[in-house]
């Protein structure tokens, strides 16, 4: 995903400002003319990589069509500490408004962008691709994954609608009718999802063993050492893709990516990402 739905943003935004807003923001009422007009400046308080210009725009588009929104840089782009990110011209009351929320929007997704930055930098001449996971704030989940495709990452399923993957309480539930709950497992979304590609989840080396025997497309291997994860990749032999999750932080990625994982999926990339510091400033 390299682009937001214009009406994703548009929902998202609208229920951002109907929270911090509400029926009014009495302070700029009560201090700002309202025909007082201004630019302002968003400014990058420290080096990040930009995402989330778009909605930030939108806010205040949102507030009043009038305000001009003038990117200086585009997303995925990195900005160095002190440097404009955009500039806004129009009537003071909707830029400050607007400012908590778009600034929100800016530094959220910013900082998600910046450590996948970070992480895809470590792994970059392994051959591994950097994931996301649906491990993402309810509502947003289409602007945090964009935010990690923004910092070179690349995005997983969306949701639970287009991809199968047979996690550990899937196979519990199959345990209930008998030992061979991988095969089974695989065999049943074969016969009701035909043509879907089939991802398996495993935690030992055993359940590597009877994924690969059910000829599942994907395996996952949950929270296993790199030297766990070498030993799978030698089972597996190429007979499916390999996928490592779980515990993957920025200390020991790039050992994960050595070992042989294809693609390396990390949660705390959208739900631990450190917000980037950023600002507006009024100009004039």
């Amino acid at each position: 995903m390299v682009k937001i739905d214009p009406a994703i943003i548009s929902d998202a935004v609208a229920r951002a400002l109907k929270e911090d807003v509400g029926t009014e923001d009495v302070t700029t009422l009560a201090v700002v003319p309202p025909n007082e007009a201004v630019e302002a400046a968003i400014v990058a308080k420290e080096e990040c990589v930009v995402a989330g210009l778009p909605v930030a725009d939108a806010v205040f588009a949102h507030l009043d069509p009038r305000v001009k929104f003038e990117a200086l840089v585009r997303d995925g782009s990195v900005v160095s500490r002190g440097e404009r990110m955009a500039l806004l011209h129009g009537y003071a009351s909707p830029i400050l408004t607007g400012e908590r929320v778009a600034l929100n929007f800016l530094q959220h997704l910013s900082g998600i962008a910046t450590l996948t930055r970070k992480v895809v930098d470590l792994v970059k001449d392994t051959g591994a691709t950097i994931l996301d996971t649906r491990k993402t704030m309810p509502g947003l989940r289409y602007l945090e994954k964009y935010a990690v495709a923004m910092g070179g990452g690349t995005n997983h399923r969306m949701g639970l609608f287009d991809r199968v993957l047979i996690k550990d309480n899937h196979l519990r539930i199959q345990l209930r009718y008998g030992a061979d709950a991988i095969a089974r497992a695989v065999a049943l979304v074969r016969e009701k999802r035909p043509g879907m590609p089939i991802e398996v989840e495993a935690d030992s080396i055993e359940a590597v063993e009877a994924a690969v025997d059910a000829k599942a497309d994907c395996i996952l291997l949950d929270n296993m050492t790199a030297d766990e994860i070498k030993e799978a990749v030698g089972l597996i032999n190429g007979r499916a893709s390999i996928e490592a999750s779980g515990g993957i932080t920025l200390e020991n990625v790039r050992e994960i990516a050595l070992a042989g994982a294809q693609f390396i999926s990390i949660g705390c990339l959208t739900h631990s990402a450190k917000a980037a510091d950023i600002s507006l400033d009024i100009l004039t």
